[in-house]
């Protein structure tokens, strides 16, 4: 790949990117807010501003990171404050909250989609190439953020929807595992192909959707 068209990738990720990790993060809270937990609320992380989210690590490093070794964009912003207790119904809002972010990603993706038929439908190519190219990015990276969120893995949201659907005592045990689910979620990125493995059929079926949606599909 030569540098104008490694720029011109770089540059096209860069805003569907912040707008995944933000929209994400402020789905949570959004959700909290409305089953009864107002912290992200008082504490000002309901903004759709990405400054308000960015996480030196999680939104600048690991996806330099994960493109360097993956070649895929792979992040996350500070992560919004909930206070489980304050729900109304802790275990079933924790869920909801839990599956808010990745329904946003959803959304966002479909949001993409159109944005690519539209610009296709205006057929000028200052303005079309661009728009089709950061559509299309933003369509793979909200699917790959809500199929990775969605992994069984505390502390990924899908970890939250299983511990609030499992038995109490279960979902205690569950829970202990918390402490080595970052580990498992690098090993999952760092090794060749395994990644790729588990999350690339439901990639293929969602994408094959999306591009229905966005007029790719012949």
């Amino acid at each position: 790949m030569d540098d104008s068209n490694l720029i011109r990738q770089i540059s096209g990720s860069i805003l569907p990117l912040l707008f995944a990790i933000t929209m994400h993060e402020v789905a949570h809270g959004w959700a909290a807010l409305l089953l009864g937990d107002r912290t992200a609320a008082r504490m000002g992380r309901l903004s759709l501003n990405p400054v308000h989210h960015i996480d030196p690590v999680g939104t600048l490093l690991v996806p330099a990171l994960s493109y360097a070794i993956g070649g895929f964009l792979f992040g996350w912003a500070k992560p919004v404050p909930v206070s489980f207790g304050k729900l109304r119904q802790p275990r079933r809002d924790m869920a909801l909250v839990a599956l808010a972010g990745p329904m946003a990603n959803l959304a966002m993706a479909m949001a993409w989609a159109l944005m690519v038929r539209v610009a296709d439908a205006v057929a000028i190519p200052a303005v079309t190439e661009p728009l089709h190219y950061m559509g299309v990015q933003g369509i793979g990276i909200n699917l790959l953020f809500m199929l990775l969120n969605l992994l069984p893995i505390p502390p990924l949201d899908g970890g939250r929807i299983v511990s609030a659907l499992l038995p109490p005592r279960l979902s205690y045990r569950y829970g202990a595992i918390e402490q080595y689910g970052m580990w498992v979620l690098l090993v999952l990125i760092m090794v060749p192909g395994l990644l790729s493995a588990i999350l690339g059929p439901p990639m293929t079926l969602m994408g094959g959707l999306m591009s229905l949606l966005a007029g790719l599909a012949g």
